[in-house]
């Protein structure tokens, strides 16, 4: 689990391929230093389970679905990848729940500057627009953001100076990709309420329980 407060952006050292998976080694100076073998890492909001490290890089083996389904199999030495290590019990949150389990990739249709703010655009497919709303939260790359403005399937976020500093966003631009991952809460929420609309057997919550309780 996540939070997705990126804490640094790192860079590809190499992305070997290995039949249907690969072998990603990140350069990186902060997530090296509280690591160990089986931790799980963030990279571009991917969940990745670190294989190997040292004081100055670490290695994942990327699997073939995560290769078919986020941007990790269009890295190249040199890419920059959003990082953040696995939440601990004790931290604050200050994004929202991130699992790391992509939903799919999307396309940059805007990313554009006006003064101390960024405005960034992204093309969501029908399918994962039911889980978009406006003041919601999403993580693009890894990255908490909320949804300022829905229109159609184009979805936009307003960053502030610092994430964009912070984040690899600063090199993206227009037709570029990026890995979304819709809120977990509202999948969870969608899946039980269409339960109970279609009559299905629930854990008790339903459309007339929840009217019970004032919503």
């Amino acid at each position: 689990m996540f939070t997705g407060i990126v804490e640094e952006v790192g860079r590809v050292d190499s992305f070997i391929r290995q039949g249907n998976s690969a072998r990603l080694v990140v350069k990186a100076k902060i997530v090296p230093e509280d690591i160990k073998l089986g931790d799980s890492v963030s990279i571009d909001g991917v969940c990745q389970t670190v294989v190997s490290f040292d004081s100055e890089s670490f290695a994942v083996d990327t699997l073939a679905e995560s290769l078919k389904k986020t941007t990790l199999g269009s890295l190249l030495p040199g890419s920059r990848v959003n990082l953040e290590r696995a939440l601990r019990a004790d931290s604050r949150m200050g994004g929202h729940f991130v699992q790391g389990h992509v939903s799919c990739t999307v396309r940059i249709l805007e990313l554009r500057k006006d003064g101390n703010n960024a405005y960034l655009t992204v093309e969501i497919p029908d399918e994962h627009l039911y889980c978009c709303v406006p003041e919601g939260s999403i993580a693009l790359d890894g990255i908490s953001l909320t949804i300022a403005c829905l229109k159609g399937n184009a979805l936009s976020v307003n960053i502030i100076p610092a994430t964009l500093k912070a984040t690899g966003l600063w090199h993206k631009k227009a037709g570029d990709f990026m890995n979304l991952e819709t809120d977990i809460l509202g999948r969870y929420a969608e899946k039980i309420l269409s339960a109970a609309i279609k009559g299905k057997k629930t854990s008790g919550l339903s459309l007339e329980r929840l009217e019970e309780l004032g919503y």
